[in-house]
């Protein structure tokens, strides 16, 4: 199905991933770790467009930690991670909204923190449909 320079490229992405997610915190990098398996796992047997669009968006993903991992960009910045555009719920299927929720709430644990805001969300677009 796919070359093995396409395989070759997913697993140096995949060990990448791991690479970066060393600078998170314990219980982040647990939770990290264990949805970018999930999600590898449930893309192996996707369509080319599919897997074209899923590296994409894994490479930014690590791109974006390594650079937020970085102590000076921690330092001046403060904060780690990228707000999501609340227009792109429109676009996920249930199971998106589901998944997303319920890694919303596995990180909301990790940081001790309110879910309320993706969760009126969720609700809000789960409605609509």
């Amino acid at each position: 199905m796919f070359t093995v320079d396409h395989t070759l490229r997913v697993r140096r992405l995949y060990k990448l991933i791991f690479r970066v997610h060393r600078a998170l915190p314990a219980e982040l990098r647990v939770l990290g770790d264990n949805y970018a398996r999930a999600e590898f796992k449930r893309h192996k047997q996707c369509n080319a467009d599919e897997a074209r669009i899923f590296l994409n968006e894994w490479t930014d993903y690590a791109i974006k930690l390594a650079k937020q991992s970085k102590p000076m960009h921690q330092i001046k910045k403060g904060d780690m991670g990228k707000h999501l555009n609340p227009e792109f719920l429109d676009y996920m299927s249930d199971d998106q909204l589901v998944q997303l929720y319920e890694l919303h709430k596995a990180a909301s644990l990790a940081e001790d923190s309110d879910s309320h805001g993706l969760e009126t969300i969720v609700a809000e677009k789960t409605k609509k449909e």
